[in-house]
């Protein structure tokens, strides 16, 4: 049972009978679910993971206090408190008087607000540019378990999908990204005698390709110790997980140098090849540089258009 499951168990074993029987007349403007920071949010916990913050329990949103006041949310907040301390033989963990709890009572804004930075989930075109990938998938992922008002669901659909110049401007500057450290950064780093700058630029373009295919796949890249998780499991890009697998993991002896280049432009054309077929590209070189600017030039509003390129990285 991963945690997503056992959280979905506990609501509806206890937290909803608690919701139904005690507060039937806040129910249509609650919510119910579990979402936010954590491999069992995002569906990549296992064993390991369960070494801390695993426990049964979900996040019960309000709205503000001019709809649901203090008191009201205090007598939510012990009602919670009073549900059992176990549930399939795994049990809560205390609650902090000082925060970090990452489920309970939240004011829906004040929780949308930590994630993301705006209460209701409108982004600034700014706050687009520059907001990890990973907290947009916090704020999105899990499960609403029962949303009364439709508020929650409202915000995640909000930022559930990257507006398209975004998503382009992103692309385009993690394109560069892979084009300067692994086409051109890496061997010139090895013929500088640098093989330390070398592994550098390696693992640069390997973060860059990282941004890229999620960005082309029309999805969030978790944190970075899931990513490879999410690649595979996720996006089900098996063949390219093992190739940067191969630019991470592989020793730095002269051949193996050599073959990291293979590799880099290997996993170079294959972006290529698929900038080119989903239209978004122009050019007709092996060059990821010249295909980022031109996945650039498709962004239409003007402004961010003309933002240096890497404005989104």
């Amino acid at each position: 049972m991963n945690g997503l499951q056992l959280s979905r168990g506990y609501y509806e074993t206890y937290g909803r009978p608690m919701l139904e029987r005690d507060f039937p007349d806040l129910l249509p403007l609650l919510a119910a679910g579990y979402t936010g920071s954590g491999s069992d949010r995002c569906g990549f916990d296992d064993a390991t993971s369960r070494d801390h913050d695993f426990e049964p329990g979900f996040l019960l949103f309000l709205p503000d206090e001019s709809v649901i006041d203090e008191k009201t949310a205090f007598r939510l907040e012990r009602a919670y408190a009073k549900l059992p301390k176990e549930y399939m033989g795994v049990k809560r963990q205390p609650l902090s008087p000082v925060g970090g709890n990452r489920n309970g009572v939240m004011r829906t804004a004040d929780w949308f607000a930590s994630a993301v930075g705006a209460p209701d989930g409108l982004l600034t075109v700014e706050q687009w540019l520059h907001i990890p990938s990973h907290a947009l998938l916090e704020a999105t992922n899990g499960e609403v378990f029962f949303d009364g008002s439709g508020a929650v669901t409202t915000i995640r659909d909000r930022l559930k999908t990257m507006p398209e110049d975004i998503r382009l401007k992103r692309l385009a500057g993690n394109l560069l990204l892979m084009a300067q450290a692994g086409q051109y950064n890496f061997t010139r780093c090895l013929n500088h005698g640098e093989p330390e700058a070398a592994m550098l630029a390696c693992h640069e373009f390997v973060r860059a390709a990282l941004q890229a295919v999620f960005l082309l796949d029309r999805a969030y890249m978790p944190f970075y110790k899931w990513s490879f998780r999410a690649l595979r499991q996720t996006l089900h890009e098996e063949e390219l997980a093992d190739k940067l697998s191969i630019l991470l993991t592989a020793g730095l002896t002269e051949d193996a140098a050599e073959d990291r280049y293979v590799v880099i432009e290997d996993i170079a054309s294959d972006f290529i090849d698929r900038l080119q077929a989903e239209g978004l590209t122009d050019a007709i070189c092996g060059d990821l540089e010249k295909h980022a600017y031109s996945v650039n030039d498709r962004v239409k509003d003007g402004e961010l258009r003309n933002m240096h390129i890497l404005a989104g990285v």
